[in-house]
């Protein structure tokens, strides 16, 4: 059985909503960003709406905004967020870092759930904050691959992470990523997958084909007011919402267990009557 935190994952349990709160001014939806009293708020809200966890970040790593910050400030961030969030509410916290004093600072601060958006690779000191505190990870495609097939190069990179992982942790407590939106052919921080192919097209071909990448571990699928659904609506991120429910609901379809999002309440219905249709579509009714 795969848990991230406290929390059953993948299998037959429900699709597991993860809630986005973000307390980085720089991050690309405005709309997510709370402080103060703010954080308190949000996340009291997320839990009655039936998000399962609440995800916390403390800089923006979208590849196309220059959001870099200093790890003491990141990690000043996610601490003050943490404790606000462990006094509205009980949901299990994730932290959104890839890098290892940042993460430190979070579980020792009593964040669950570790998700790094390098998979364990751009900071080489994470395996041993990983291996110490023993949190539930997330994994998300990253690193330097000449593979043409998005398919093929996702399942590459996600092997690389799990291989670090399975030195550490338990393979119980690790979810995956397909990285949507992390894949560019340029960026203004490192944070990303360097491609020469179309991003927008990767992109499609990853959520159409998640079945796929299931590896017999739960799959998270993070498409919340994302790029692509800009390009397919010719929309700015605070125009999104159906889309970023459709795209939800779809990727529900295609294997998803987790959705990340920033809508909780509307995710949480979509997504609902995603998985009964889903299961009636497997059993062939």
């Amino acid at each position: 059985m795969s848990k991230l935190g406290p929390v059953s994952v993948g299998g037959q349990n429900p699709i597991r909503i993860m809630g986005i709160l973000n307390v980085s001014p720089e991050s690309f939806y405005k709309k997510s960003i709370k402080q103060g009293r703010q954080i308190q708020d949000a996340v009291r809200q997320m839990e009655q709406d039936g998000a399962d966890f609440v995800d916390v970040g403390g800089m923006s790593s979208a590849p196309y905004l220059s959001t870099l910050v200093s790890e003491k400030e990141e990690a000043k961030r996610l601490v003050n967020a943490i404790n606000r969030i462990q006094n509205a509410s009980n949901l299990p916290i994730s932290v959104d870092t890839c890098r290892a004093f940042v993460a430190k600072t979070a579980l020792e601060s009593g964040a669950d759930i570790i998700n790094d958006i390098s998979g364990l690779k751009y900071d080489k000191n994470m395996v041993s904050v990983i291996e110490k505190y023993q949190p539930s990870v997330i994994l998300c495609a990253y690193g330097q691959s000449l593979i043409k097939n998005p398919m093929t190069q996702v399942r590459y990179l996600l092997k690389q992470s799990l291989n670090i992982a399975n030195k550490h942790i338990s393979k119980n407590h690790i979810a995956i990523d397909p990285a949507i939106g992390f894949f560019r052919k340029t960026g203004k921080n490192p944070f990303f997958t360097k491609i020469k192919t179309d991003w927008f097209a990767r992109d499609l071909h990853i959520l159409q084909n998640l079945s796929s990448l299931k590896m017999n571990l739960p799959i998270l699928v993070s498409v919340s007011n994302k790029s692509f659904i800009g390009q397919i609506l010719s929309k700015v991120p605070p125009d999104r919402l159906y889309g970023s429910i459709a795209a939800e609901a779809v990727a529900v379809l295609n294997g998803a267990d987790i959705i990340r999002t920033h809508n909780v309440s509307q995710t949480k219905d979509a997504v609902s009557v995603a998985q009964k249709l889903s299961k009636k579509i497997r059993k062939g009714l």
